[in-house]
């Protein structure tokens, strides 16, 4: 049973930071990218950063670069998401999927982040 578990959302700031993870388990990864997504109430889920589990090569939605960063640890089948300089409308949902680009297969239940001016 494959699975994706997300944690380290919060309440922060603005301006602070927080490092997201998802654990993968239940299969083998490394022919897929994990991407993380986000959806703020009332608003449809959108992209944010994705990952290859194979090459490292990662793509970020242009709002994002510079502020996040997506990695991998291959030993730990973890991907996380280091998120600098905050801001209020970063607060949504935030999920982890595995999959194909344009093609999440597995997804996880989201953590939940939350960022006060």
């Amino acid at each position: 049973q494959v699975q994706l578990v997300e944690s380290g959302g919060g309440l922060v700031q603005a301006g602070g930071s927080l490092r997201l993870s998802c654990a993968a388990s239940g299969r083998t990864f490394s022919n897929y990218v994990m991407g993380w997504f986000r959806q703020a109430p009332g608003k449809e889920r959108k992209f944010v950063a994705s990952i290859s589990w194979s090459d490292g090569r990662s793509y970020y939605a242009d709002s994002m670069k510079g502020r996040f960063t997506i990695s991998r640890d291959n030993a730990k089948d973890t991907v996380y998401l280091q998120m600098n300089s905050l801001k209020p409308e970063d607060t949504a949902l935030y999920y982890c999927g595995a999959g194909v680009p344009g093609a999440y297969r597995y997804w996880g239940q989201g953590t939940q982040v939350t960022v006060s001016s």
